[in-house]
């Protein structure tokens, strides 16, 4: 699932009706998750999160905008905040499976909503910058809203989209795509304000400024005074003393993760605070962040420990959080720091009991059905692939296939899942297609609307089974992998393995077939059949062969 936060700035933060009622707008859509309102009343500004995939996570955006527009009269506004309209930036921010190009493809479609639409005009900086000179924010918003009348007479400042004409009530909007900001502070066993300071000017990008040997600050030929860039890209830091907790810490935030993660900046400092003589106690996340990021921390302190990171999710992350003392100073819950978790759907089938789960399954209702029970068989073979691969691990005797076995535990444990993702879809995506026949059928226009939501549910049933078989059938090849240099011990697992991603092929490609019959586009049901049938032949004759052989070397 694509997955997009976006984190509108509204200029106002202290009628908490007006902040009510633009939470609301956003609450309104299915798909889109309210996860903060933080309002500011010495700022006069309120920061909103939402998260979600990016259709509903663009409506409820618009619809905040709407709403604050009608709501927030800029001519009155006044706070300490820079501001230039009532909803002053709109950034969008990919989180998982999207990318930076989408993110910038998503907020050109809002922001050309707002233009359009609420005749508000908008501006895009930073990754959606249509100019160089409005990639920074602070370039975009000079003289604020109290400059935008003479910007409005200018041919420069014609907006990217709306009218180039004063709107007095909303004022302008600016509208980006950006990287995830995690917010991170390292905890320091020292009171010393300064000490912090001093690590967190070697590690921040802007750096400090460059001395020489008496000490004295060093200068260009223009009489500027040079700096010594930071180790780290991507990097703001200062030190600061906190009262609550009796200690120093190093206050980070971090513009792009992927460049430069946690971590690493973690592991730097403790490097860098042992040359002082200072210990790193622990850290902080000041707020949310994507579920990969931690991941990656966690999977990053496994390999410097020579273990497998093919290992459960919640494994890795648990070895992220001790590794980097992450609940040092107040327990780390998944639903709190980590966005994936914060929005995950309340009662779902992944979410039971195996007793639970039959006996659902034994009801009189449809689903969850065979394509349910599909996807379980690919998670239960990507399960044990892993854990073969685990057990082969770190054995004697199996040394030169260590690395192979690690590779074979994450990969395991990426088909398992993504299996398990397909429980719930196969039953959502049944669902849906008994909304779409529920569909009102009086007139000639809700007959046609009806129909086509039909086949597209249709579509959608086939698809989320073909996703299954597609993954079934990596689980058999990796079966085969495991199953050629795997601990002697489990041979039967790996065999197990490749029998379930069979069952699990098998299954799917039934709950494909018995959908097709109400298809209408005949070229697209044959090329989904080809594809399906070529999938599940292959799946079947290299099952079967992986079971023949080990059988004989058992």
């Amino acid at each position: 699932m694509k997955l997009v936060e976006c984190v509108p700035n509204f200029s106002e933060g202290r009628d908490l009706k007006i902040l009510e009622a633009i939470a609301n707008e956003i609450k309104s859509v299915k798909g889109a998750t309210l996860l903060d309102m933080d309002p500011g009343a010495d700022t006069n500004r309120t920061v909103f999160t939402i998260v979600g995939a990016p259709e509903p996570v663009a409506e409820a955006a618009f619809l905040a905008v709407k709403k604050g527009s009608e709501l927030i009269d800029m001519s009155k506004h006044s706070g300490a905040h820079p501001r230039m309209g009532a909803c002053d930036v709109c950034p969008f921010i990919p989180v998982a499976n999207m990318t930076m190009d989408e993110a910038v493809e998503l907020s050109k479609q809002v922001g050309k909503r707002i233009g359009e639409e609420l005749e508000i005009p908008v501006y895009l900086y930073e990754n959606s910058a249509s100019k160089p000179e409005w990639r920074n924010l602070a370039n975009v918003r000079k003289g604020e809203y109290e400059a935008l009348p003479q910007k409005m007479e200018d041919p420069e400042w014609k907006p990217d989209f709306g009218p180039q004409k004063f709107n007095a009530k909303s004022g302008a909007t600016a509208v980006s795509a950006r990287e995830f900001l995690i917010a991170y502070n390292i905890n320091l066993n020292t009171r010393d304000k300064k000490k912090a300071h001093d690590i967190a000017l070697t590690i921040r990008e802007a750096g400090r400024y460059a001395r020489d040997e008496k000490g004295k600050i060093k200068k260009d030929e223009n009489g500027k005074k040079m700096r010594q860039p930071g180790l780290f890209t991507n990097c703001k830091a200062i030190g600061w003393y906190i009262d609550e907790y009796n200690r120093a810490q190093i206050s980070m935030n971090l513009t792009n993760y992927k460049i430069t993660p946690p971590h690493v900046v973690l592991d730097k400092v403790r490097e860098l605070a042992w040359e002082k003589g200072i210990q790193v106690t622990g850290s902080e996340l000041v707020g949310l962040l994507p579920k990969a990021a931690i991941l990656e921390a966690g999977k990053y302190y496994l390999k410097k420990m020579g273990e497998s990171a093919g290992l459960p999710e919640k494994m890795i992350i648990e070895t992220a959080v001790q590794s980097m003392g992450l609940d040092e100073l107040s327990p780390f819950n998944l639903k709190d720091k980590i966005i994936e978790y914060a929005i995950a759907e309340e009662g779902k089938l992944v979410d039971l009991t195996l007793n639970s789960f039959c006996d659902e399954l034994s009801t009189d209702t449809p689903a969850p059905g065979g394509g349910s029970v599909a996807a379980l068989n690919s998670a239960m073979s990507g399960a044990l692939v892993a854990m073969v691969a685990n057990l082969t691990n770190g054995k004697k005797g199996y040394e030169d296939v260590w690395e192979e076995a690690k590779i074979l535990a994450e990969e395991g444990q990426k088909v398992k899942e993504r299996s398990l993702a397909a429980i719930d879809a196969d039953t959502q995506a049944f669902n849906g297609l008994l909304d779409a026949i529920r569909l009102p059928k009086k007139t000639e226009k809700e007959i046609a609307f009806r129909n086509e939501a039909i086949q597209e549910a249709t579509k959608n049933a086939i698809l989320v089974p073909l996703e299954t078989l597609k993954i079934a059938s990596e689980a058999v090849v990796i079966s085969e992998k495991i199953g050629k240099i795997g601990n002697h011990n489990a041979l039967s697992d790996a065999c197990v393995s490749a029998v379930n991603a069979n069952a699990a092929a098998k299954a799917a490609f039934l709950n494909i077939k018995t959908n097709m019959s109400d298809i209408k586009d005949k070229d697209w049901m044959q090329k989904i059949m080809k594809e399906a049938e070529e999938l599940a032949v292959k799946t079947n004759e290299l099952a079967l062969s992986i079971e023949t052989n080990i059988k004989n070397r058992m």
